[in-house]
Order: structure tokens, then sequence, then C-alpha cells
């Protein structure tokens, strides 16, 4: 009974060590299979791809500025006014002799006002008045050269000579007031004409005949040797116009065939509303602008010389 309890223990411990033997050799067998696999995951990984420097995005090309304008004189542009009539008020036209469009030089006369004629009149009037005052001049003159002699000898009293002498100063100061006068009307003879006063088109005709000019003035006379193009660009815009950048410039309704070439001669300081206006329907009447005035070439001046005020539609090409 004895030994048969020994053969038990026995046989207990050594399959207790079996196990234990068992188990060491299944880790070790699991953690050299982990590194085995770890190992070959390493050796299977696919390489990293190369990270080539970010590629900068393409610059966005800069966009044409496109405004719309007109043609205009790059000279003098005059507005010819009526002259002032009396109590304030001005004559009316008599005779137009000039319609818009019409070339003009320095001097030429364009209008005459109804004043004229009663100018003339008033002016004959006072050169008679100067001639009779002459005569009666030349008369007294010799009747105080009598009377001074006549009062030397005795024959003629001193009050006869001062009464002539008196007259005489009298009709002398009648006709300094009579040139007086004439230079006046001659003054008013010479505005009653309108006369240019620069060589160039007449570019608008305020006042028809029988009409009396009000604060437009008669007409208007532009220099047009040299043409310029003034284009409201939007003030969103503006800050892509620089001096000296070259301008193309279209009809925008066709008045000139192909297209003009300029450059930017001068950016106002100044937002204003526009004035130029599109046949557009749509177009923003009240938008905000800034006037770009464009010198054109010379070639394309002469081409539109005579189209003063023509819609034209500029794109400024990016500097």
């Amino acid at each position: 009974m004895g030994g048969s309890l020994h053969r038990g223990d026995v046989v207990r411990r050594s399959l207790s060590s079996l196990n234990s033997k068992t188990w060491l050799w299944l880790l070790a067998a699991g953690l050299c299979l982990a590194l085995i696999t770890w190992v070959w995951s390493l050796t299977r990984r696919p390489a990293a791809p190369l990270v080539s420097p970010a590629l900068t995005p393409a610059a966005r090309p800069i966009e044409a500025v496109a405004a719309l304008g007109q043609l205009e004189p790059a000279g003098d542009v005059r507005r010819l006014a009526a002259p002032m009539g009396g109590f304030g008020g001005t004559p009316r036209v008599a005779v137009l002799m000039v319609r818009e469009g019409d070339q003009v030089k320095r001097g030429q006369v364009l209008a005459e006002f109804d004043s004229r004629p009663k100018i003339l009149a008033d002016l004959r009037a006072v050169q008679a008045r100067l001639e009779t005052l002459d005569v009666q001049l030349r008369m007294q003159k010799r009747e105080v050269t009598r009377y001074q002699e006549a009062a030397v000898v005795g024959a003629a009293s001193l009050v006869d000579l001062e009464e002539r002498q008196e007259e005489l100063v009298k009709l002398e100061g009648n006709r300094r007031e009579a040139l007086a006068e004439r230079r006046g009307l001659e003054a008013d003879l010479a505005d009653s004409e309108l006369k240019s006063p620069i060589d160039g088109v007449v570019l608008r005709v305020h006042t028809r005949v029988g009409e009396r000019p009000d604060s437009d003035g008669v007409l208007e006379v532009g220099a047009n040797q040299t043409m310029e193009a003034l284009i409201e660009v939007y003030e969103s815009d503006v800050n892509r116009v620089n001096i000296g950048q070259i301008v193309s410039l279209t009809s925008e309704n066709g008045g000139f065939k192909g297209s003009l070439r300029g450059r930017v001669e001068r950016i106002s300081p100044q937002v204003r509303q526009r004035k130029v206006l599109s046949t557009d329907p749509t177009g923003d009447a009240d938008a905000r602008v800034v006037e770009v005035r464009v010198s054109l070439d010379p070639s394309s001046a002469d081409q539109v010389k005579r189209l003063t005020g023509m819609k034209v539609i500029a794109r400024f090409q990016p500097s």
C-alpha cells in the first residue's frame, strides 16, 4: 500500500515537470515565431515614396482691365459765352455761321448777336456827333483867337473873351465824352461777334438762332490736333492701371474700324460717379470710377480727330 502511494507521487511529479517544460518550449517557439514575423514584415514593407517638394500652383495670369470711355481733344476745350448786355442780360444769337464738326481758325467769326445792329447805329451817331464837335471846335478856336486880338487893342471886353473861352472848354469836354462813348461802343461791337480763340473744331452748339444763351454758353470749340481718350475705370480695378501702360481702344458701336493704340497719360486721384454710360441697359449708372486719360498715338489720333465724344472700350494690357 505504501509502495503504491510512492509510485503515484513520482508519476505526478514527472507529469508536472513534463508539462512545465512543454509550456516553456511553446512559449519560446511563440516568441521566435513573433520575432520572425516582425523581421519578415520589415523586409517586406514597401519603400516610402520620395516626398517631392510641394508643387507651387502656377501663378494666375493677371487679367486685362476693360473699361468704357470716350474720345476727347487733348488740347484746350473752350466754352464760348455771349457778352453781358444791359441789366445783366445776354443778347440773342442772330446769325450762326458754323455747325458741329466744322474746322475753325483762330479769330474766325462763329456767330453774331442781335445787339450788333443797334451798336452799329449808336456808333454811327457818336461818330456824327464827333464830326460836328470837331467843326464847332475849329470855329470856336478861331472866335477865341479873334476876341483875344480885339481885347488887346480894347475892341472887345474881357468878359466877352472869357465867355468864348468857356464855350471852347465846354466843346472840348463834349468831344472827350463822345470819344469815350465811341470806345465803349467799339468794344461792344467786337463783343457782338463770337470769334474762335483757337484753331480746332466745333464740338457742340448749345444755342440756335433766335435763342438767348444760358449758362452752357453758345458753343464749344476744341483743339483737336491731338486726341486722347477719357476712360472711366472701376475703383476696384484702378490698382491694375499704371502710368505708361499700353491701351487698345475699340469703338463700342462700330464708329471706326480696327483698334486704336495709346498709353496711360494721367490717373485722376479722385473717385467719382461715372459720366459715360454704356448702351447696355443693365449697366450700373451709379458705379464709382476713376478717370484715366489715355494719349493716342499720332496715327490713331489722326484717324479719329473728327470723332470727339465717341464711346470706346479700352483694354489695358497687363504690365
